[in-house]
């Protein structure tokens, strides 16, 4: 490779004084490997051909993983070695962050497991004094710490640094010389030299991985905005936001937190294989981590099963750690957790940056998409002052006028069948307007003001949905509901319900519609359960329609451990749609 070409090769600097350094510490390693070479052209000459094509071979392909397997076989190759491994140095320098090898087979690597983390022996020797080293034996340096059972036995050695811009990347060993001999000054040198090459590939291999990385966190903040600003759901919402971060993050889990009403932060959305041992947890604010999450300070755990802050029962499955504050424009919104299993690997300084910005745009978007249902909001709470207002001044007056004229006509008649007659549509009137004057209260009322008992808020939402549906909904409650409902589940079912009214009211096209709230019932299990039923003689529900308000009742009703389905409605012939929502008291 020319030196045109090298030059080519190198990843860009940040700063000119960077490029400088650089070049001028990878310009000085190779005059070093070149000076040494010189005088060994017999040797040299025959090999120089296979270190050419090592030199190619190092260079090819921009994935970082596949880049250090690569230069650990051409390594090995080159150097007739039969084992490689390159140790990677973690980012504090005082450990390996990472462990590729070659020729160990898989059932050997298996057997040895735990990979060596360089904090002793040979290879925490190298990491604290980085320069070639060449062994005959390497069990007899005073450095060596024993082999883990099921390791393979090694005499021979050899140690290079692999520099990547300046900084000590990791270091390349070979071990056991094909033939049993000694590794030579040639190998040394060549080595030396594929070190150097492979320092450039790997530079170039971190930054498309670094670019890769950032592509892929720009992305997940676009789908983040998109899915927050949809108007849909909130809680699909977080949930796509826990959703993302996990992908993102390789996390064996996406967790969002939103203050709870005590101080401390509870677990609202979760993405995980088995999220419903986490939802409704509630992280108390006694915690050191809540206090410093909702102070807007990021917090990053080695491990979580062992570090002390973390309290919870949450804490002991999981490993690395990273919690990020949910704040934008100085207001802490809530916090996102994306924890990785027991044993994973660290988070990456770049990592971390990226969560960290992948969470403010997140919090970000939340607070406009706040403001956007805030702005939504008040339009139906004008338009609801606009109703009532209309329903007093106008439907009230006409109804109180024409009951006026029909008592006028009723004292006039002398027919007792239209007295009669006259007195019941009156008294029909007269319960007519009550019924407006409530509906008109349902509407003027503030969500705050609404007392906390469930059936009084079922109540609530029954009336509420009688304006835009035209008819009050017949409701009936059996059992004791306001004491044996608990608050996670009663706020559960009342969401369930408005979202079934909701549909009802949007495409059902009913004209009768029965709410139940049972809490008496039973799962198939045998434990005891609340049931809500809405049941219309709608148009039932279409083949190929949406379906994502029935996937929002499942899966509230499953993050309970309960279910949700549909089923025949209250029509004729079992016309329209009954929808049922259940879940253990």
């Amino acid at each position: 490779m020319s030196e045109q070409d090298r030059n080519h090769a190198e990843p860009p600097k940040d700063s000119p004084d960077d490029v400088t350094e650089a070049a001028a510490a990878e310009a000085a390693e190779t005059t070093e490997v070149t000076r040494g070479l010189r005088g060994l052209s017999t040797e040299l000459t025959a090999r120089v051909p296979r270190l050419l094509e090592a030199m190619r071979s190092v260079g090819t392909g921009l994935e970082l993983h596949s880049t250090l397997d690569r230069i650990c076989e051409t390594a090995a190759e080159l150097a007739h070695a039969r084992y490689a491994a390159i140790g990677v140095v973690d980012q504090e320098g005082k450990g390996l962050s990472d462990f590729v090898t070659y020729g160990a087979p898989e059932p050997v690597a298996h057997e040895i497991g735990r990979r060596p983390d360089g904090h002793r022996g040979l290879l925490g020797a190298l990491i604290h004094d980085p320069r070639p080293l060449r062994l005959a034996d390497l069990t007899t340096d005073p450095r060596f710490a024993g082999f883990p059972a099921g390791h393979p036995l090694m005499r021979t050695f050899l140690g290079v640094p692999i520099r990547v811009q300046g900084e000590i990347f990791g270091n390349l060993y070979l071990a056991e010389k094909d033939g049993g001999g000694e590794f030579s000054d040639y190998d040394l040198h060549l080595v030396r030299v594929l070190a150097t090459e492979a320092g450039i590939a790997i530079g170039n291999a971190r930054l498309y991985e670094a670019a890769r990385q950032r592509e892929r966190w720009i992305d997940g903040s676009v789908a983040v905005t998109t899915a927050l600003l949809s108007g849909g759901d909130a809680d699909d919402a977080l949930t796509v936001v826990a959703e993302q971060a996990r992908r993102l993050a390789g996390s064996a889990a996406g967790i969002v937190l939103l203050p709870a009403e005590d101080g401390g932060l509870e677990i609202v959305a979760v993405s995980a294989e088995d999220p419903t041992d986490s939802l409704g947890v509630i992280i108390p604010a006694q915690s050191p981590v809540v206090g410093m999450l909702l102070g807007g300070e990021a917090v990053f755990v080695d491990d979580s099963a062992a570090d002390a802050r973390m309290i919870t029962r949450l804490s002991d499955r999981f490993g690395p750690n990273m919690l990020l504050p949910l704040h934008s424009g100085g207001r802490v919104l809530g916090a996102l957790a994306t924890p990785r299993a027991r044993g994973g690997r660290p988070f990456t300084e770049t990592e971390r940056t990226l969560a960290t910005q992948f969470a403010s745009q997140a919090a970000l978007a939340l607070m406009m998409a706040e403001a956007q249902r805030d702005r939504e909001r008040l339009a139906v709470y004008e338009d609801r002052d606009r109703i009532a207002r209309d329903l007093h001044d106008l439907v009230i007056q006409r109804l109180f006028a024409t009951g006026m004229m029909l008592e006028s006509a009723q004292r006039r008649s002398d027919v007792p069948e239209v007295q009669t007659g006259v007195g019941r549509a009156v008294d029909e009137l007269d319960v007519t307007i009550q019924e407006i004057r409530t509906a008109i209260f349902a509407l003027q009322q503030e969500p705050a003001e609404a007392p906390s008992g469930l059936r009084t808020r079922v109540l609530r939402e029954i009336n509420m949905a009688a304006v835009p549906l035209g008819f009050k909904p017949s409701h009936r409650f059996l059992g004791a509901i306001d004491s044996l409902v608990g608050e996670l589940t009663g706020k559960n079912l009342i969401a369930a319900l408005r979202e079934a009214l909701s549909n009802a009211f949007r495409h059902a096209g009913a004209a009768r519609i029965e709410v139940v709230v049972d809490a008496t019932a039973t799962l198939d299990d045998g434990r005891d359960a609340v049931r809500l039923s809405v049941a219309d003689d709608g148009v039932g529900m279409p083949e190929g329609g949406r379906r994502s308000g029935l996937r929002n009742l499942a899966r509230r009703a499953e993050s309970l451990g309960g279910a949700s389905w549909f089923g025949p409605g209250i029509g004729e012939g079992g016309g329209g749609t009954t929808v049922v929502w259940q879940a253990p008291l």
